[in-house]
């Protein structure tokens, strides 16, 4: 019979525990990282997302700007109308036949007239909303500015961390990827799972003072002793992860 090859290969409980327990130590490394660049990621996100916030906004403003400016405009106009109307009615007066032609023509002088005072009220609101639109503008431009220079700064300390950390965690990962490789795919889902849930990331622990080295419950001296002789994966009843004895994982009790 032809011997199995290195990929064939059984491994033993004690490998597998073994394997699993150096992926272990290679994630939290990369966790460790991670944690190195701490909230920046996030924050430098929620900085970007502010941004854009700030700067549709200040759009918005402008727009509502023009907007008011073209009212402003339209109420001009319509002085001029309204003027224009005032003066032929008034020199159609020196022509009238009778009182209710010079009636009618008063009443329209005195509604144009009327027309002329509300546009005026109504081109001083738009200034007064124009000047309050450009005080808004100001403070905006001002607090955007600000988080312009801030996404500044956090782009900075988060560029500096990753170029850092960058070739240290690629070396990492690429270990961990070809260790992942020679663990049968149901540990490592197992492994990939626990750590998911674990509060710390920790999926394989080993005991430390007769106690769970993930949720420090203590471990019964039967469980212990099977943990010690390799022959089986066992878990903590407690907390679900993954449990070694300290010699393998190269403790000294």
């Amino acid at each position: 019979m032809a011997k199995k090859t290195s990929a064939e290969k059984e491994y033993t409980v004690e490998d597998k525990l073994s394997k699993m327990y150096e992926l272990q130590t290679l994630v939290t490394e990369i966790d460790k990282i991670k944690t190195l660049r701490g909230e920046l990621p996030l924050e430098v996100q929620d900085l970007e997302d502010e941004i854009a916030g700030l700067e549709t906004r200040l759009h918005n403003y402008q727009s509502e700007i023009k907007e008011f400016d073209n009212s402003v405009t339209d109420q001009k106009n319509k002085i001029v109308d309204s003027t224009a109307l005032i003066e032929k009615y008034k020199s159609q007066l020196d022509n009238v036949r009778n009182n209710r032609e010079f009636d009618n023509l008063s009443k329209e002088i005195e509604f144009q007239g009327l027309e002329i005072e509300f546009s005026e009220k109504k081109i001083r609101e738009f200034g007064e909303a124009i000047n309050n639109k450009k005080e808004e503008i100001k403070t905006l431009s001002e607090t955007l500015e600000g988080r312009k220079a801030d996404l500044t700064q956090k782009r900075g300390e988060l560029e500096e961390i990753v170029s850092e950390t960058k070739q240290e965690e690629e070396k990492l990962r690429e270990k961990a990827k070809k260790l992942e490789a020679s663990i049968e795919p149901r540990l490592l889902t197992a492994f990939k799972r626990i750590r998911k849930g674990a509060r710390n990331g920790l999926a394989v622990v080993y005991i430390q003072r007769d106690a769970c080295g993930g949720c420090f419950n203590k471990i019964p001296p039967q469980k212990q002793m099977d943990i010690k002789l390799r022959k089986k994966i066992i878990v903590c009843e407690y907390c679900g992860r993954i449990m070694i004895d300290p010699e393998l994982a190269g403790i000294e009790e």
